[in-house]
């Protein structure tokens, strides 16, 4: 599946249970959310939780977390893209031109 299609298959699961139409700044305190349960991947995979009410996890599992927080995060940021009617092909296209122009001259 390329980007357009998983863009547009996430468009119409979130429609379709209702999501998209949550108000833009609850998205963006979604978006917040998911980010730090990324934060919270990473750390487990590179120094651990070191806390005794949960089981220490392998890394293999820690890492289908963090797959499954990166998915998260993404979802959350293709509806935001959708709402304003942005493809993720734009997005990216628009990223690298903005790297390459501002750290060309190095």
């Amino acid at each position: 599946m390329d980007v357009n299609e998983f863009q547009q298959w996430v468009n119409d699961y979130y429609e379709n249970r209702g999501w998209s139409e949550l108000d833009i700044f609850i998205r963006i305190g979604f978006l917040a959310e998911e980010t730090g349960e990324v934060a919270r991947a990473i750390r487990a995979l590179e120094i651990g939780r070191d806390r005794p009410d949960e089981a220490t996890e392998s890394f293999e599992a820690n890492r289908q977390a963090l797959v499954e927080e990166l998915g998260d995060v993404l979802g959350n940021v293709m509806v935001i893209a959708n709402k304003y009617n942005i493809s993720l092909e734009k997005v990216f296209h628009s990223h690298k031109m903005k790297l390459l122009k501002r750290y060309s001259e190095e």
